[in-house]
């Protein structure tokens, strides 16, 4: 009995003692291996390494460039059977619905780089740990940051309009059904904002390839204030980006799209994608270092000899015969936009090309700007392949320069013109092609530029929408519902979001 009593009252001084020590020992995370908030930017180091991670987000939007033109009268899905990628199929036919895979990766990768750029703009000033950390060129860094934000909005205000808005802090689980949606007019006051200050702070270059620079963000915010209808506002931007005599056009209009033409003299912004680290994860297949685009506009069932430069792909994102038809005799774009397969094996006999005819919605021809081409992959060939995104290009910044100048409140048709006749001189090689219109005829003009000059690359959808042009255009669209796309069904459920009207 005695020891029995004993052995209560050590345990009760055991756990008396161990309770006691809870009062002054203080508790340190590590000691369970355990990492937190006070680890993280505690170095320039640290900063610079997660600003790169805010960069990440942009490869995962890969889909969002065929949707653009597989949307519009630019392409059709393509692909083995009506049921190959079926969200692609919807988009294509104008009957996608809330429950679409590849809306919804583009939903979230938006929200995953805004998350992190938010952690880094909630410590810029101090780190988790209340220390301010001080280095050269912080401001710049951050001018990088404020960009991609900016870029990320401006993604999901062209593809769902009014949607979840934040700036502050990053969102945790937690904060689910907080947010409601906010009007796109006061996000694009933000993303305005975001690229002012990137403008303010960024250096004219960069040492390192595909990092944000002023001309970037000014390239960017003229495109933003086109796209709002701010032509008086967006005339000064823009021409800001020309007179820095920077960037010019390369005469060669088929470099740019190899791989030794990127970023280039006519590179203001590309997404980078790379082979250096091979990607095999089927499950995600736009979230490694490749542009998965690419093997998508390849010709399927491809073969031939060793001198012929292509590889097979899965024959989807199809440019239309319409796209195709839109160029005039002697305009280099045309081939180099749309490539003819029967065509080019005619004319290159020796590479005893063979193929499979694309099995659904064939046109015949393929997506030569990113066709994918031998030896540009690596690991899993399918999903690394190295082809940037040409996301913003010198010749885009004169096209928007000459729909503002001539959109302005006093317009400037002399100008448009110019900028307009830069890139068609480009694409002929002379200048009898060139346009000498005014007033609504020339902004017709310059519209019916911008689908030739970039086809295929993510832009045809949205520009007909802006312009009014959309129900025209493209089969089954619905005035008043196709102007978006929308609201993920997982959002809507659990965030508890409005959807978009038609839907």
């Amino acid at each position: 009995m005695q020891r029995t009593y004993l052995k209560i009252i050590s345990l009760l001084l055991i756990i008396s003692a161990a309770t006691s020590c809870t009062k002054w020992v203080d508790y340190d995370p590590k000691d369970d291996f355990r990492v937190t908030d006070l680890d993280y930017l505690r170095s320039e180091t640290d900063y610079r390494t997660m600003a790169i991670s805010t960069y990440t987000p942009l490869q995962w939007l890969n889909q969002a460039v065929p949707i653009s033109d597989i949307a519009s009268d630019n392409a059709v899905a393509g692909g083995e059977n009506s049921s190959d990628v079926l969200p692609l199929q919807q988009i294509d036919d104008m009957t996608h619905t809330p429950v679409n895979d590849q809306l919804l990766e583009i939903w979230r990768a938006c929200y995953e780089g805004i998350n992190r750029v938010n952690y880094l703009h909630q410590f810029k000033a101090a780190n988790p740990a209340g220390v301010e950390v001080a280095f050269a060129g912080k401001d710049a860094l951050y001018g990088e940051i404020y960009f991609l934000r900016a870029y990320y909005y401006f993604t999901l205000v062209k593809f769902f309009g009014d949607v979840p808005f934040f700036i502050d802090r990053r969102l945790g689980f937690t904060d689910s059904r907080t947010l409601g949606r906010t009007a796109k007019a006061d996000i694009y006051k933000q993303i305005e904002i975001d690229l002012n200050t990137a403008i303010g702070v960024l250096p004219p270059t960069q040492a390192q390839k595909g990092r944000i620079t002023k001309p970037a963000a000014q390239a960017m915010l003229g495109k933003v204030l086109v796209y709002e209808g701010k032509f008086d506002a967006a005339v000064p931007v823009l021409e800001s980006v020309i007179t820095s005599n920077q960037f010019s056009l390369v005469q060669d209009f088929a470099s740019i799209f190899l791989a030794s033409g990127e970023n280039g003299p006519e590179s203001v912004f590309e997404i980078q994608y790379s082979n250096t680290s091979p990607y095999y994860n089927w499950g995600g297949v736009t979230r490694g270092q490749g542009n998965l685009n690419v093997q998508q506009s390849g010709v399927r069932g491809l073969n031939g000899s060793a001198a012929m430069p292509y590889a097979a792909g899965w024959s989807t994102d199809l440019p239309t015969q319409n796209l195709a038809s839109a160029y005039e005799a002697g305009d280099q774009r045309k081939a180099v936009t749309v490539l003819d397969i029967e065509a080019y094996k005619n004319a290159n006999p020796s590479f005893g090309i063979t193929y499979q005819v694309a099995p659904y919605k064939n046109t015949g021809l393929y997506n030569q700007k990113y066709l994918p081409r031998k030896g540009e992959t690596s690991g899993q060939i399918e999903l690394n392949y190295l082809n940037n995104f040409r996301t913003l290009r010198y010749a885009e910044v004169l096209l928007l320069a000459a729909e503002a100048n001539n959109r302005a409140t006093a317009p400037n048709d002399a100008k448009a013109r110019t900028y307009l006749n830069l890139v068609r001189q480009r694409a002929f090689g002379n200048t009898s092609h060139d346009i000498t219109s005014s007033g609504s005829v020339l902004l017709q003009s310059i519209w019916d530029e911008r689908r030739l000059e970039l086809g295929m690359e993510g832009d045809r959808f949205f520009d007909l929408v802006r312009t009014g042009k959309a129900a025209a255009k493209i089969t089954g669209f619905v005035a008043g519902k196709h102007e978006l796309f929308p609201i993920p069904q997982e959002e809507v459920t659990i965030s508890g979001l409005p959807q978009n009207p038609g839907y």
